[in-house]
């Protein structure tokens, strides 16, 4: 594990989101460095494709967790 420095105003960014989703800021970093390398990867593919392929990869089923959620 390492350190990565950022832009004030991204960090800020990041506690802010962070709160609406749920995460801890070093988790929500993770996550936006992760779906921004699978977004490069693949180019072709929304963020919801690319979202419901990991779900899928991890076991989850997108459509019984939007039917469990009333979606």
């Amino acid at each position: 594990m390492g350190i990565v420095n950022i832009e004030d105003e991204l960090h800020e960014q990041l506690r802010r989101a962070s709160k609406v989703s749920c995460r801890s800021i070093n988790a929500q970093a993770a996550f936006w460095i992760k779906i921004g390398m699978l977004c490069e990867l693949s180019p072709q593919l929304t963020f919801q494709q690319i979202a419901v392929r990991e779900l899928k990869q991890a076991g989850v089923d997108p459509a019984d967790a939007g039917a469990a959620s009333g979606i």
